[in-house]
């Protein structure tokens, strides 16, 4: 994987958050041109600051909902390779700005995509959209690419249209032969890193840090964790098969093994049992009471497609995901380079 990147010119949108940095950070590493369209960050600290990537690489400021400056960026680039992460990716936001959360995820979408038809050059396209894009009917089985696409809540829905947007412009565009485009489908991915509100990684560490209790919404609600370096993986993989073989263009579930979908209450167990001096019993459920937005009890992604046409399979089960997300905060607490902490999980994980 990583000769293959070498001087590749690559776009990510989305780079300034969470994932984005991740996968600008490794992308990076590997000797990519690495070039990046996005809002500032949106939290403080964040990943995108902390480890100087915006010396390192092309940053482009940029709102994805403005098709004008999504285009002139576009072309300034001319990329061979997109990774689409820009998103409203939080459910909660979505109920609070509903018509953001769609002009962001789909109108963007659309944008980019127009962008890159327009430029006339070909590029290898992912577009990222969620496992919560299937209409979750709260099933034992994992949902496979197959399974019907549906949304409760404004975020979902919207990454289902973008779904289904991506499905149209390849029947009606792919004749032209420019873009190979296909979708990625990740579950709760976790990592070092993360500072956005209202999710529970970045709550425990921050309730951590302050010696606060942590507060817990839906502690039995199961989910599909695993670390942020395991879809980015996926995504790596997938780009490099499309360039070679447009047979990969349709969508990927990108998830944990089958035994690794656990509920939050063991997510913020496995958590408090990695932190020096945290009681395992240092939480509190505040799920009951108020007129709280509906979530999710049930969700679980099959990814035996990945694993099947793509060779991909993730590589750390849920207590190593818990534990190198965890030994992230605390080697940066301690006064260690959030660059370095993040290049070495990088280096682990490349050879684990």
């Amino acid at each position: 994987m990583k000769t293959f990147w070498t001087g590749r010119r690559v776009l990510v949108t989305g780079h300034t958050g969470f994932k984005g940095s991740w996968l600008s950070l490794w992308l990076g590493a590997m000797g990519a041109d690495v070039h990046g369209l996005a809002l500032a960050p949106d939290s403080d600290p964040n990943l995108f600051d902390m480890t100087d990537l915006a010396s390192e690489l092309d940053h482009g400021i940029c709102d994805i909902r403005e098709a004008g400056a999504v285009a002139r960026r576009v072309a300034e680039i001319e990329p061979e390779f997109v990774f689409h992460l820009a998103a409203q990716s939080l459910v909660l936001r979505s109920y609070e700005a509903p018509a953001e959360t769609w002009e962001t995820n789909v109108a963007g979408t659309l944008h980019l995509l127009d962008a890159l038809r327009d430029a006339g050059k070909p590029a290898t396209v992912i577009v990222v959209t969620t496992d919560k894009v299937y209409e979750n009917r709260e099933w034992e089985h994992p949902y496979r690419e197959t399974d019907r696409l549906g949304g409760h809540d404004m975020y979902s829905s919207s990454k289902a249209a973008a779904e289904l947007l991506v499905q149209s412009w390849r029947a009606s565009f792919a004749s032209e032969g420019l873009l190979r485009l296909a979708t990625a489908r990740a579950g709760n991915v976790i990592g070092g890193g993360d500072y956005a509100a209202n999710r529970i990684v970045p709550d425990i560490v921050r309730a951590l840090a302050a010696g606060d209790r942590i507060e817990v919404r839906s502690p039995q609600s199961v989910r599909p964790w695993q670390h942020v370096l395991e879809p980015l993986a996926g995504y790596l993989r997938l780009a490099e098969e499309l360039h070679a073989d447009t047979s990969h263009a349709r969508a990927y579930n990108f998830g944990p093994a089958a035994g690794d979908f656990r509920t939050v209450e063991d997510l913020v167990t496995e958590a408090l049992g990695t932190w020096p001096g945290a009681s395992a019993d240092n939480w509190i459920d505040v799920s009951a009471g108020g007129n709280r937005p509906h979530e999710a009890g049930l969700l679980a992604v099959a990814s035996d497609l990945a694993r099947q046409k793509l060779g991909w399979q993730p590589r750390w089960n849920f207590e190593a995901a818990i534990e190198r997300t965890i030994g992230w905060y605390r080697a940066v607490h301690e006064g260690q380079s959030p660059r370095e902490v993040s290049l070495k999980q990088i280096r682990d994980y490349e050879t684990a």
